[in-house]
């Protein structure tokens, strides 16, 4: 499923749209009522890790004060009345998709004054966001039919311009509230509290996907980070010295910038390590599939010789 950069980007092709009317909907999402957003303004976007958040208003309504404005006039009148339109029901997604969102949802309350409604979207595998284009098959599908993605929502905007979001799950909430401390992507991403995460016993590539302390890292950033940095990826944090895990840091902050600038100038990634049999230096790599016991486990390759384990 997309990870941060993948997500940061969605957010920049929404945020062309802030300020314009909803002239017409479709899609084919059952967990929202689509036909609610007719004739809504798009008033603001914002993106927490891998989730994409947009709120609408009234038509007649002001667009009002950014996202950050908004959470803190809230906190101020958390004793507010007038409640929000609560999250909408949602069936049982796939467990591995199920036990991401344990990890990755902000602590969104259920009920406070505001604005307007936000809209949040989690994209599943192969989800994405297309501007003013519908996705087109470039592959038969199992039954051997060329039939085009089916999107989850169409934004039709009074400008002319629409909107088309694919693979994603939505549902209504009151207010992004998440910490950029713990975004990798954010300015304000705290090294120390990440550093904390690190230094505890648990398998380094654990840690890493755990969405409270690097929210936007999922598995891609987190197979090449560990080969850049030379980390085996069921090394405990604990086992290693600071100037590692400064280093790793240093590599995910990094790699997930660089992956974002790539993808806002339309270019691919090229992964070391990720899905490949061999390394950059010719090593076999090697495959398995790591998670804590009872939780979220992916597929994670490493090179035993870049990559050799701390005993």
């Amino acid at each position: 499923m997309p990870e941060g950069p993948s997500v940061r980007k969605f957010q920049l092709l929404t945020s062309h749209f802030v300020g314009q009317v909803v002239a017409k909907v479709g899609g084919s999402s059952r967990k929202i009522n689509v036909s609610d957003l007719n004739a809504l303004r798009l008033q603001d976007s914002q993106v927490h890790g891998k989730n994409l958040f947009l709120a609408f208003v009234a038509a007649g309504c002001p667009l009002g004060p950014s996202a950050e404005e908004t959470v803190l006039q809230r906190e101020a009148a958390s004793g507010a009345s007038s409640p929000a339109q609560p999250c909408a029901p949602q069936t049982h997604p796939p467990e591995e998709e199920l036990q991401e969102l344990q990890h990755s949802r902000p602590d969104v309350p259920d009920g406070a004054g505001g604005l307007g409604n936000w809209l949040r979207f989690h994209f599943g595998l192969f989800g994405s966001i297309r501007a003013n284009e519908f996705s087109r098959a470039n592959k038969p599908n199992k039954r051997g039919d060329w039939k085009d993605p089916i999107p989850r929502l169409v934004l039709h905007f009074e400008s002319g311009g629409f909107l088309v979001f694919y693979n994603c799950r939505m549902h209504w909430c009151s207010s992004p509230v998440a910490d950029p401390a713990s975004d990798i992507l954010s300015a304000e991403f705290h090294r120390g509290q990440a550093l904390d995460a690190l230094r505890t016993p648990d398998p380094i590539c654990y840690t890493l996907l755990d969405q409270r302390y690097f929210s936007g890292l999922g598995n891609i950033i987190k197979n090449e980070i560990l080969y850049l940095a030379k980390i085996h990826p069921l090394t405990q944090g604990s086992l290693l010295a600071l100037s590692d895990l400064e280093h790793l840091l240093d590599c995910a902050v990094q790699f997930s910038s660089d992956w974002l600038q790539s993808k806002l100038h339309g270019k691919g990634l090229h992964h070391q390590i990720y899905q490949k049999e061999q390394c950059p230096l010719g090593h076999a790599v090697m495959k398995g599939t790591f998670g804590p016991l009872g939780g979220f486990k992916r597929l994670t390759w490493w090179c035993p010789q870049c990559q050799p384990a701390v005993l």
